[in-house]
């Protein structure tokens, strides 16, 4: 895993003054790659590439990066994995094709591949998590590219008059002269989704890359200050339409025994590397599957890690503490306080580097920092919601349609008017007045939010607004100040079920915006690589030729998942309620946090800083504190970006007017 960066301008500048930029750029990436830097530059062209790198496969100094290729053509910054290098270097081989290897990196075979099928044939080649540039010097041509389904990241765009990328934004801001601003209209997505979704970034001008695509800028492109679209070349949209065009025809053991195959070969694929690994496990399915099927393949216990917390309601550490148990893994858990948990909270502006709300990103930079100290690589089980239907919104979903979408939305819209115009306290108490009346299904933790979530959604229009109206925080019209309203975002393939749907928008967007940043941005802070064996694409292509009745039974999400895990697992250390990754953050806020939440959210520097109109913030802050209700999601995105523009635009705006 590696950072990379660089940028292309004017020729005119030294190779002195182009290598003193880009190392200035790279330096900001350390974290990601402690363990070596370069820089090439080619200054006839006005091109600059850096690199920062964490070895992990061939630590040798023939990996080092940039790398040119064997026939001088290319050059390349590469970050991430290629995890069948070895099949695709024995291909080249076979094919005659190969280089005088120099190493065994899988950057090497990279390059060789993109010399023999051309940048295109290659990328239908490999199997692996990666963003890189590419410079052909033949066609003087930049191609910028990112893996399937969005495991790293990469930004682009014009700063000035520079043609500039990298992994983080903080590589674009070491950029000479550049005084980044603010894209209002992204902000009001960051609202509304707690990040920013791709291709859009928090500054005006800077895109992120989408998953599975592909950029090339040409001459012609940088004298002419544009940039063209991104291309894809590798489709899930495609890839869901046709499995459910023909899916699976098999009973469930034969699905279960096809499953089972494609992940052990997935998790073993991801096992390869030349330094100490090992996995998250939080005694979930997703994880415990993956651990599971990792110790199958090793010959010595597979170090596993997981973060407890002293609060009951929030605590998963024993559950993981017993499936290591039974799986015989070298299991470390670390018990973590209020505090020491708080005590990332000022780091997080810098790590995430872009206004990101989701607060579960404290317990994975916790569990990322424990990790690393044992080890360089960890596996996580990341994507097993999105791909076999685990998510409690996907139930909540159908039965909201199923049981509405049949009404005219006029109706609808009277049905949540009369459900919004009760306050949820008075909901909870009516319930609780109630309750011996009550069916157990109705018998409902703080009824009142959730009938006035059910408000929100039932006037939508089809079910993409749905689910929409699910995952959203803020919805407030005029909350961000100058945005005229936010972008669309991603539509869903003619899927037939709601739940399908939810899944696929999930997988495309919630999955690589929120939990894929979340957890890249957690480990590379501490230099940890973290691998995800859910999202190889040929888990993904199965995944999606799975009936839905194999995925969701009895009212119970990863149905087949499950019967893959009970392979190793007793069903009985895995079959409990869903709880996340969550903190205490709700209490938090009114207790040890109120100074600083309080700090962040005084209404004058709200008004001077002119991005938020104060009064709906201040409101949910009032009721929050008062306990009448938990905003605690719609406020830690508020604090997140505060806390960001603090850490990185106020200081910008100060130097400006001298301040």
């Amino acid at each position: 895993m590696c950072g990379i960066t660089g940028f292309w301008q004017d020729p005119g500048a030294s190779s002195e003054e182009l290598a003193a930029i880009a190392r200035g750029m790279g330096h900001t990436l350390a974290h990601r790659g402690p363990d070596d830097a370069g820089v090439w530059v080619d200054a006839a062209c006005g091109i600059a590439l850096a690199h920062r790198r964490l070895s992990v496969v061939d630590l040798t100094p023939e990996g080092h990066q940039p790398m040119p290729s064997a026939a001088g053509r290319y050059v390349i910054s590469f970050n991430g994995e290629i995890y069948n290098y070895r099949d695709v270097r024995s291909d080249l081989e076979a094919a005659h094709a190969a280089p005088t290897w120099r190493g065994h990196s899988d950057t090497e075979v990279l390059l060789a591949a993109i010399e023999h099928w051309g940048l295109a044939g290659a990328l239908g080649h490999l199997t692996g998590m990666f963003a890189f540039a590419l410079w052909d010097r033949g066609e003087r041509q930049l191609h910028l590219v990112r893996d399937r389904i969005g495991e790293k990241p990469l930004y682009y765009g014009w700063a000035n008059n520079v043609f500039a990328f990298g992994s983080e934004l903080k590589a674009l801001r070491a950029l000479p002269h550049w005084q980044p601003a603010i894209d209002r209209a992204a902000l009001a997505l960051y609202t509304r989704f707690g990040c920013v979704p791709s291709p859009h970034s928090i500054y005006q001008g800077i895109r992120k890359l989408p998953p599975a695509s592909l950029v090339t800028l040409s001459t012609q492109d940088v004298n002419a200050r544009r940039c063209p679209e991104p291309q894809a070349y590798w489709s899930l949209h495609a890839a869901a339409e046709r499995g459910t065009r023909e899916p699976f025809a098999g009973d469930d053991a034969a699905a279960t025994a096809q499953l089972d195959a494609v992940l052990r070969q997935a998790v073993s694929k991801q096992m390869v590397a030349d330094v100490p690994l090992g996995a998250f496990l939080s005694g979930g399915v997703d994880s415990s599957t993956i651990v599971a099927l990792m110790q199958a393949q090793s010959p010595r216990p597979v170090k596993t890690f997981s973060i407890g917390f002293h609060e009951n309601a929030y605590n998963e550490a024993h559950f993981a503490a017993a499936v290591a148990k039974h799986l015989g893994t070298d299991h470390t858990e670390l018990y973590v306080s209020a505090e020491q948990a708080m005590a990332v909270i000022p780091q997080l502006p810098v790590i995430y580097d872009e206004p990101f709300g989701d607060s579960s990103q404290i317990p994975t930079c916790l569990v990322s920092q424990l990790a690393r100290r044992h080890v360089t690589v960890s596996l996580s089980g990341d994507g097993g919601d999105e791909l076999f239907g685990g998510y409690n919104r996907y139930f909540w979903g159908r039965d909201i349609w199923r049981s509405t979408g049949w009404m005219p939305r006029s109706l609808r819209e009277t049905l949540a008017r009369g459900l919004a115009g009760v306050a949820p306290q008075s909901w909870d108490r009516l319930f609780t007045r109630c309750a011996p009346l009550l069916p157990r299904a109705l018998r409902l933790p703080s009824p009142g939010d959730k009938l006035h979530k059910l408000a929100r959604v039932l006037a939508v229009a089809d079910p993409d607004a749905l689910y929409a109206a699910l995952v959203s925080h803020w919805t407030d019209v005029g909350l961000v100040r100058g945005a005229a309203g936010a972008p669309a975002t991603n539509a869903a393939p003619p899927l037939g079920d709601v739940r399908a749907r939810m899944m696929f928008l999930d997988t495309t967007g919630y999955l690589p915006d929120d939990i894929l940043v979340k957890v890249d941005r957690a480990s590379m802070a501490v230099s940890l690589e973290s691998r995800v064996p859910f999202l190889d694409h040929s888990v993904a292509e199965f995944a999606w030729r799975l009936p839905l009745a194999m995925k969701m039974r009895n009212n119970q999400g990863k149905w087949l998942l499950r019967q893959v895990l009970y392979r190793y697992v007793p069903r009985q250390l895995i079959e409990r309620g869903k709880m996340g990754f969550s903190i205490p953050l709700d209490s938090w806020l009114r207790g040890p946090l109120r100074d600083w939440t309080e700090a962040l959210l005084d209404p004058a520097a709200l008004q001077q800083q002119g991005c938020f109109d104060p009064e709906p913030i201040r409101n949910k802050w009032r009721e929050h504190l008062s306990g009448t209700r938990n905003w605690q999601h719609h406020l830690w995105v508020i604090l997140m970006f505060q806390a960001w523009h603090q850490q990185h635009l106020a200081p910008v705006r100060a130097a400006r007017t001298g301040a």
